[in-house]
């Protein structure tokens, strides 16, 4: 019989480098000491201390997800978990889903749905264009719809769905219920659920928030809490089993052994939101954005998507013909230790700007980055205009 050794690897000590890198990409997103030092603590996680948490989890997350529903649920997982209990629980085998597709994760959505046994029709949004409220109502009128899902923004090739709360307004007079995917906006730019008349709003720890991946947060509607009740019989996922899951998160018992490190970071995470208000956050996120979008046009260089429907939290920037993206985010993370993304198939690259990555120090470091490391690949731009651009778009807001 074979005797199994212990194999030899190497600590993280020689994995890690040895300067941290500033991650600038789609997330995750560099998280404040105050959320490294919660999420280094573990706690019961059962009983009072963990309640108390849990309560004000819950009210700051009403604050930011701009709702009073009781059902705000927290999820021991990425934030495509959290999409996957939103819905499986809110969509039944059979039922009629409408997909407002964009991009990566919208048609994740869809596929969801059509795992799940529903009836999906897509809408195939045109590329670098967002979805338009005529369209939408011209697929309301075809069928009997009972959800409809949508991203505000798509990560993956950074176009804003900037008609969101028509989108979802009107889905709602038509009776059908609205899942949207703001993994990469909340917080980063306005999301009224109930104003909107939204059903669910799923997000991840690790962008907006500027927590840690692995611990990501939703909310169902009154009205998206009475369909789940009304189930017939449970889903088949049990740990995203939304009635299950609000054993713990409001009925103070027990379902699963909750991720408590990650509860503590996301806890703290939401309270440095509360503390700089959300009409705040909204303007140093847009200011930053505008900023280094404006740097990047002015070293030469053109941004993917027309600016009326371009995301802020998730820069894309278009690879002149003749440059290797990958050569450029390698000598960046190798030589500036600043790392970017790439992007699914698109010749791009994207910066995030995302929580603490919008913040000027860390504009003016990734800017520099990235202009020397496309000049490194080969690409002819002026870099001093970029970062003069940066640096008076930032001057300029933050004057008035």
């Amino acid at each position: 019989m074979e005797t199994f050794q212990p194999p030899s690897v190497a600590s993280l000590d020689h994995i890690l480098p040895q300067e941290p890198l500033l991650m600038m990409g789609a997330g995750p997103v560099p998280i404040p000491h105050k959320v490294a030092y919660a999420n280094s603590i573990v706690i019961n996680h059962l009983g009072e201390t963990m309640n108390k948490v849990i309560e004000q989890v819950k009210e700051m997350g009403r604050y930011v997800f701009q709702t009073s529903s009781r059902h705000v649920l927290g999820v021991a997982g990425p934030g495509s978990a959290a999409m996957e209990m939103a819905i499986c629980n809110l969509v039944d085998p059979g039922s009629k889903v409408l997909a407002v597709c964009n991009g990566y994760f919208s048609r994740r959505m869809a596929e969801m749905a059509a795992r799940i046994g529903a009836e999906v029709t897509i809408i195939e949004v045109p590329d670098n264009e967002a979805a338009q409220v005529e369209t939408v109502e011209q697929y309301l009128k075809q069928g009997d719809f009972q959800t409809l899902t949508i991203v505000q923004g798509e990560t993956s090739n950074t176009v804003f769905n900037r008609h969101l709360e028509a989108i979802s307004r009107l889905a709602n007079s038509y009776g059908c219920m609205v899942i949207v995917d703001a993994v990469c906006t909340l917080s980063t730019m306005p999301l009224e659920m109930d104003r909107w008349k939204v059903d669910a709003v799923i997000t991840g720890g690790q962008k907006g928030l500027s927590s840690i991946p692995g611990v990501s947060l939703l909310a169902f509607s009154e009205n998206a809490w009475k369909r789940i009740e009304a189930r017939k019989k449970p889903i088949t996922h049990w740990c995203l089993d939304a009635l299950l899951a609000d054993k713990f998160w409001n009925q103070k018992s027990y379902h699963y052994t909750a991720p408590v490190s990650g509860i503590l970071a996301l806890h703290e995470a939401l309270r440095l939101v509360c503390e700089e208000t959300l009409p705040r956050r909204f303007s140093r996120h847009e200011v930053c954005s505008k900023a280094l979008q404006r740097g990047i046009e002015a070293m030469g260089l053109k941004l993917l998507v027309p600016e009326a429907v371009r995301l802020n939290s998730v820069v894309g920037i278009t690879i002149p013909d003749g440059i290797s993206g990958d050569a450029v985010r390698t000598h960046m993370s190798r030589v500036h230790r600043v790392e970017i993304s790439g992007s699914f198939g698109l010749n791009i690259v994207r910066i995030g700007q995302m929580g603490e990555q919008s913040r000027a120090h860390n504009l003016f470091r990734t800017l520099h980055a990235f202009g020397s490391s496309m000049q490194y690949a080969g690409a002819s731009l002026d870099l001093p205009a970029g970062i003069a651009e940066l640096e008076k778009g930032l001057s300029e807001k933050f004057s008035a």
